[in-house]
């Protein structure tokens, strides 16, 4: 059976070639793909086609590029039912399972976040990432610098710099690893007092929506993380995840283990079956909510430089990221 990963992959691919009106080729294809928060380069698209044609899904026309056919239709058709619904959480659950980071050997991924910048624009927005970094905005101030044509898993766009940051959902993976069972509930704006987090002040359900929170978040601008650096007081992001009441104590000690490799930022664990900082919990579990790597990038964005920041969007392997 297909990765699901790759399988999703597949219909977003079938759904751009069928939208356009003539045949489209790999590069165009994946330029569509990184608008669409997918970070695959050029290769990593030519081996997907390869699998649709073989599949009778897309036809082949010499150099110019692939259309749908018929039988692609019909199966494209058929995976929008169920791909419309729960498309947020699914794709953080199949990065979840990916997530392997080892906190005794230190070997392993983690899931990141990938932001694209203007070279022109690196080194003022790099500065302000640290600086961000330097506060605690993020779980991690390692991160990875990925150039054009030098990695084909994730795309970079041409005239751009990718950096990620390491995103809360790697927690996620790090209390499923040590055999906790939990579930990513909310992503959310928390408001700071005095440095301290004082309770969300808006929350958006994982598996109520086809658009990742945290980005509906930094669309909004709602962030103030400039200001909260320098008063203490503004808007932060965060997410909250659930776990079994019963692996509270177990999970404090994953969190003790994970900030001696540089990966912090849990807030609190919550009491069973109570609002953590107002987010409600289910009965018999616990809340845990987490600061997001990219309140680092939302201070670029607050500082007036564009960035475009696609949250929870790969794997990468944990030892080949530097600290700014």
């Amino acid at each position: 059976m297909t990765d699901p990963n790759v399988e999703r992959k597949l219909v977003e691919i079938m759904r751009i070639i069928g939208e356009g009106d003539k045949p489209l080729g790999a590069r165009l294809i994946a330029d569509e793909l990184h608008n669409r928060g997918y970070a695959i380069g050029e290769r990593a698209v030519r081996y997907h086609l390869r699998i649709l044609d073989e599949r009778g899904f897309t036809e082949k026309h010499g150099y110019v590029g692939r259309t749908i056919t018929e039988r692609g239709k019909k199966e494209l058709s058929d995976a929008l039912i169920s791909d419309r619904f729960g498309f947020v959480i699914t794709k953080i659950e199949e990065l979840i399972y990916r997530a392997n980071y080892d906190l005794d050997t230190g070997k392993g991924n983690v899931i990141v976040n990938i932001t694209n910048i203007d070279k022109d624009d690196f080194e003022d927005a790099t500065n302000i990432i640290r600086h961000a970094m330097d506060y605690g905005a993020a779980i991690s101030s390692r991160v990875g610098i990925i150039e054009e044509n030098t990695d084909h898993e994730i795309y970079v766009p041409e005239g751009k710099v990718s950096v990620a940051t390491v995103c809360s959902i790697t927690f996620d993976g790090l209390l499923l690893n040590n055999g906790i069972p939990v579930v990513p509930i909310y992503g959310g704006l928390m408001q700071m007092e005095n440095h301290k987090p004082d309770g969300f002040l808006d929350l958006i359900s994982y598996s109520g929506t086809s658009i990742d929170p945290i980005k509906i978040f930094l669309r909004r601008k709602a962030t103030s993380i400039l200001d909260t650096i320098e008063t203490g007081n503004g808007k932060m992001l965060a997410n909250v995840r659930q776990i079994p009441a019963s692996a509270a104590v177990l999970a404090a000690d994953v969190f003790e283990r994970a900030k001696k490799v540089d990966i912090s930022g849990q807030l609190c664990i919550g009491d069973p079956g109570e609002e953590v900082l107002y987010a409600p919990i289910e009965m018999g579990k616990i809340g845990i909510p987490v600061m997001v790597g990219i309140n680092a990038v939302a201070a670029v964005e607050e500082a007036g430089i564009n960035v475009e920041t696609h949250p929870v969007s790969a794997v990468l392997e944990y030892s080949k990221m530097k600290p700014l």
